[in-house]
């Protein structure tokens, strides 16, 4: 018998809307803080773990404004003394040649001294510290930075899953890691119910959702892999609740990627989502390291990058991109005054509370009642 495969139908930011509830509230009544483990901000923001966004001293402008910025510890932070002399290099290299540049660049070998120090400058503007590594690094220097004081640990790959084969002895294992650094500790990525909540079983804290859907990632054009994130956000959050019924324990889902306006990130939290993860948005602002550029972790890598240097341009303060005011209509500033308002309208006083809320397949969302937006009149 002829076994026919079937395509499941899966939803991005773009397709779906977000049903009004049948109570409102205040905005100004609702909270949209975030916890994982010890660490709790007051706005759902985690910054990307890229160069153009994640310097100490931007660490310590995200602080200010409530959310958390996430260092690459395998980026040029913790390669170079004088890292903002690299990022400048990346930005005004040639189009033609910036991939070049930044193999180059990123085949500089980590400093160990400079971990611990960047970890203490970035402790030292009153942020919290939040780094990330790949699997193959996190045993070797997760523990430096927690033990410079680091606040929270992320492992992140383009797709993370529980079971990884390798021809290596000895590959990362989540329960070796969790007796080996005592922080919070966020995996990711993973876009799938199952893999989430194997994941979950292993005894993180706290797993990043999403493959291929960022501005400078290029992983679905290079190796056809991703899931768009609405459609990945409630699989995962699914594994989540169904987690928590079993053992009472709360692993947060953090939507990574793809976000750019207000109305997206509303649409990340409605789907499930416990925060965002943001790095274009971040790169627009006028305090970020790298000047209206961004590129992707895996866009230097020195036989298949999957990413781009991307030119964003420069569009206001951090302070104008989460609170406002908004200089533009098109909903990338002020994203948490978006997403208060969008919780008055849905009845939701608090993050959890908006992962009840309706949502609706709306295919035709960005272009119904839009006339005169679209110069079609």
């Amino acid at each position: 018998m002829v076994k026919f495969r079937e395509l499941r139908r899966v939803y991005g930011f773009d397709e779906v809307a977000i049903v009004p509830g049948d109570i409102t509230i205040n905005p100004d009544m609702t909270d949209t803080s975030f916890t994982l483990g010890d660490v709790t901000i007051d706005i759902p923001i985690l910054g990307s773990a890229m160069d153009a966004v994640a310097s100490p001293a931007f660490a310590g402008e995200m602080h200010r404004q409530g959310a958390i910025s996430v260092m690459n510890l395998e980026g040029v932070q913790t390669r170079y003394d004088d890292p903002q002399k690299a990022i400048d290099e990346i930005v005004a290299s040639p189009i033609d040649r910036v991939t070049e540049t930044m193999q180059r660049i990123y085949s500089r070998p980590i400093k160990e001294e400079l971990i611990g120090k960047r970890v203490e400058e970035i402790k030292a503007s009153g942020a919290y510290c939040a780094v990330s590594s790949t699997p193959a690094l996190t045993k070797k220097i997760g523990p430096i930075a927690v033990e410079a004081g680091a606040d929270m640990l992320v492992v992140q790959s383009t797709v993370t899953t529980a079971r990884h084969s390798s021809r290596s002895l000895q590959g990362l294992k989540f329960p070796e890691l969790l007796e080996l650094v005592d922080v919070p500790i966020l995996v990711g990525n993973c876009v799938g119910y199952d893999i989430a909540l194997e994941i979950m079983e292993t005894g993180i804290h706290g797993i990043l959702v999403g493959v291929g859907p960022g501005a400078a990632c290029t992983t679905r054009e290079v190796t056809g892999v991703g899931v768009p994130q609405v459609t990945a956000t409630m699989d995962c959050a699914q594994a989540r609740d169904e987690f928590y019924k079993k053992t009472g324990k709360y692993i947060p889902i953090i939507t990574d990627g793809g976000i750019r306006t207000g109305g997206e990130l509303c649409k990340a939290i409605a789907s499930g989502a416990d925060a965002v993860m943001i790095g274009t948005p971040l790169a627009q602002s006028i305090e970020a390291p790298a000047q209206g550029l961004n590129w992707g972790m895996a866009s230097p890598h020195p036989a298949l990058p999957r990413g781009t240097r991307v030119q964003v341009g420069t569009k206001g303060t951090l302070e104008q991109l989460f609170f406002g005011p908004s200089s533009v209509s098109n909903g990338t500033q002020n994203l948490i005054g978006a997403l208060k308002v969008c919780m008055g309208m849905v009845g939701a006083s608090n993050i959890k509370e908006m992962h009840n809320t309706e949502m609706v397949v709306a295919p035709s969302i960005k272009t119904e009642g839009k006339h005169y937006q679209l110069g079609l009149s």
